[in-house]
């Protein structure tokens, strides 16, 4: 019988078969490079509010304290967003009368809230509990990053699920004494992890990574 394909055929089947297994590859490699991305993650990307705030100006140069506007921080899911009024306290004194601050002035005036846009804003499929952590000793800057040196406020870390893992499946690596959780330059100890995995079992912290505990 007649050979119907020529020789050359099987070379261009093997040819085929491994692109299209090369192609997937790279799509599925290029897809997670994609959710990595700043562009996905808006890492690192300063996002425009109404009043350019500075938390390098007033956190690590004033040296305000956290909960001073985030006065729910230790007690509630949400951290809390300072009512104007508590912006006045200073600036009903200091810059006065700055072209910058007159948003500010507009919503003490009228009552009206200014809007600003959510930094660190999760999926509204996902449940996180600002005082649960911090009440365990899980520090601002381990989520927020170096807040006190940022002009504008950024995004540090991706907030992707892989991230919160790798805390609730090391969670030794993460607390630190309760004095310490709004300390921004704040230092483990060259222990080995030895403060850490003692801290975890006087809290008696659980290394809780099933999928209700953020999913409900």
């Amino acid at each position: 019988m007649p050979q119907l394909f020529h020789r050359s055929t099987n070379t261009i089947a093997r040819v085929s078969i491994f692109g299209a297994v090369a192609f997937g590859l790279g799509g599925l490699f290029l897809a997670l490079a994609l959710t990595r991305s700043s562009w996905a993650t808006r890492r690192d990307v300063v996002i425009e509010q109404p009043v350019p705030f500075s938390h390098d100006h007033h956190v690590g140069h004033i040296g305000i304290d956290c909960r001073y506007c985030h006065t729910s921080v230790e007690k509630s899911n949400f951290a809390g967003i300072p009512p104007t009024a508590t912006c006045m306290n200073c600036h009903s004194q200091i810059w006065k009368d700055s072209p910058v601050l007159e948003p500010v002035r507009a919503s003490f005036r009228t009552g009206q809230s200014l809007q600003w846009n959510r930094v660190h804003d999760l999926p509204d499929f996902v449940y996180f509990d600002h005082s649960v952590h911090v009440n365990r000793g899980v520090a601002c800057v381990t989520c927020h990053g170096r807040v006190d040196m940022m002009p504008l406020m950024r995004r540090k870390n991706t907030l992707q699920m892989e991230w919160c893992l790798n805390c609730h499946r090391h969670p030794d690596q993460f607390v630190r004494p309760m004095e310490a959780v709004f300390d921004m330059k704040w230092e483990s100890p060259h222990d080995g992890g030895a403060e850490g995995k003692r801290l975890v079992q006087e809290r008696q912290i659980q290394s809780m990574t099933n999928c209700s505990t953020c999913h409900r």
